[in-house]
């Protein structure tokens, strides 16, 4: 990814770049005008089904990092592990990661499911690592009330930058690995439903009464879904 320089751009650049530049900035100052969580944007929303534009400076490191806090926050009352910016309306490639995986040792053991630290995840892509995949249930902040099946790459590696520009690439797996293809599918206009096996598709009230299981077998059987 290409971060601002720490040069001057020419005179005659400036203008078409602050021009370019300008709506983005404007739309989170606006939005960040106002305290507390960002209201999250809900499926049916165009801005969930478009790419998103690559960070290349568009908000100053100050904005940026205002933008960042107020995901991080907005996630944590939501609460989520994961929180990309089309999510509350803006269509940046940037997210935001999260996870102090308070589950049972069975759930973390059959999920993969180990504590992340805050991440931020700028101009984030991942390919598979190996031809495993694992599927759980999977819910999303844009979605409220349902999760549904998802059968994902058990491992990925992500590439990308962090909030300060430095290079990100590492391998995630488990979990996590679900996290970052997760919030990094909403930066390509990819909701978790476009992924799933839609017979799984349950309330959340029949995934507390019914599904909480670590892992979805019983679930495959009785709606009559495949799993991997």
């Amino acid at each position: 990814m290409a971060f601002p320089s720490d040069r001057a751009p020419r005179a005659e650049q400036r203008a078409p770049q602050a021009e370019q530049r300008a709506p983005l900035a404007e739309q989170v100052e606006q939005l960040l005008a106002a305290d507390g969580p960002l209201p999250i944007v809900t499926a049916g929303d165009p801005v969930l089904r478009r790419r998103t534009e690559p960070f290349d400076g568009q908000l100053d490191p100050a904005l940026l990092a205002r933008f960042v806090e107020a995901l991080r926050i907005t996630m944590h009352a939501a609460p989520g592990v994961g929180l990309a910016a089309p999510q509350v309306g803006v269509p940046l490639r940037v997210a935001v990661i999260e996870d102090p995986a308070p589950v049972p040792q069975e759930v973390r053991l059959a999920r993969g499911r180990v504590p992340q630290p805050f991440r931020v995840l700028v101009n984030p892509s991942y390919e598979p690592v190996g031809a495993g995949r694992a599927a759980f249930f999977e819910g999303c902040l844009s979605v409220p009330g349902y999760q549904a099946v998802v059968a994902r790459p058990a491992e990925v590696r992500l590439t990308g930058a962090d909030e300060h520009g430095r290079a990100v690439d590492e391998v995630f797996t488990g979990w996590p690995a679900r996290i970052v293809q997760h919030e990094t599918d909403h930066l390509d206009g990819v909701l978790y439903l476009d992924r799933a096996e839609l017979r799984s598709l349950s309330s959340n009230q029949a995934i507390v009464e019914r599904w909480a299981q670590p892992a979805p077998e019983r679930a495959a059987e009785a709606l009559g879904f495949e799993l991997p």
